[in-house]
């Protein structure tokens, strides 16, 4: 395997609590614990709030400034002092006072934000999930949702972003696909009540389809919390198949993407070029 189609990745599944500080500081030394463990460590990824609670309450009181704000300095310092790529989860992004984003940075080794992300999708439940319970969120309630594709240059790859409940529509996940995209990441902080229903099946439906690496990362589970996050980060191959799983709670995942492998699934099973796009445009114009 090339080095050119190498990329050695790090999940870092940590838990969340109540002070900024302490949870920036969690992550900084997960990170670095990473590249001790890995020399070889190209990208490290965060989860979805892993500065603060993940709360409507919370989320205009934690929110800060991009790029100048505390959270997003020390990634910027960490990714330059360790030369590596730093997916910072997302954070809630003050804009204006009163308009507020779900937001994922990313940094490179010479410590630049080359991407952020707003999320497209803000999550909306309100369900009663037989044995498991039932769960109401509703982010637009504080968030303005984002309104663009983001693709990032990892390495040499393209890799598209995504947070949480973005993963739940294929025509994101298409629309990367068809601009290039080998690799899609999702910060996600998904919900314990829908976890062993969808998590999973979610990520390896998005890989299938498009013939791409899948990656999320989660929160670790904290079952005293108000949002209780379902944990299980992943890599899922283009292959549809679950390369590494975590568990629930506190956990580093360090394991090396073969992007060889999108190039030989696609070849083997050609499924864009046959796609008839001839008929799915006539189909929605009857419509």
């Amino acid at each position: 395997m090339s080095d050119s189609k190498k990329l050695t990745i790090a999940l870092l599944q940590l838990p969340v609590c109540n002070d900024v500080a302490t949870n920036v500081d969690n992550a900084v030394k997960a990170i670095t614990e990473a590249k001790l463990k890995n020399p070889n460590l190209q990208l490290a990824v965060l989860p979805e709030g892993f500065n603060a609670p993940y709360a409507i309450e919370y989320f205009s009181k934690y929110a800060e400034k991009i790029p100048e704000g505390q959270t997003c300095q020390v990634l910027s310092q960490l990714a330059y002092s360790l030369k590596i790529y730093i997916i910072g989860g997302s954070i809630i992004e003050r804009v204006e006072p009163d308009k507020l984003y779900n937001t994922c940075t990313v940094w490179s080794p010479s410590g630049k934000l080359i991407g952020r992300h707003r999320k497209i999708h803000l999550f909306h439940i309100d369900i009663d999930v037989e044995n498991e319970g039932g769960a109401y969120f509703n982010e637009g309630l504080a968030l303005t949702a984002g309104n663009d594709l983001t693709i990032v240059d990892i390495a040499g790859h393209k890799v598209g972003l995504g947070i949480c409940h973005d993963k739940r529509f294929e025509e994101l996940a298409r629309a990367y696909r068809n601009l290039g995209c080998e690799m899609l990441i999702y910060p996600s902080a998904f919900c314990i009540c829908q976890g062993p229903m969808h998590w999973e099946l979610l990520q390896r439906a998005r890989a299938s389809d498009n013939q791409l690496f899948v990656a999320t990362c989660s929160p670790a589970r904290d079952n005293k919390s108000g949002y209780v996050a379902y944990g299980h980060s992943m890599i899922v191959d283009p292959w549809g198949r679950v390369q590494r799983e975590a568990g629930a709670t506190r956990q580093l995942i360090i394991d090396d993407i073969d992007f060889s492998m999108v190039d030989a699934v696609r070849r083997q099973i050609p499924i864009f070029p046959q796609r008839r796009t001839d008929i799915y445009n006539t189909q929605l114009i009857k419509q």
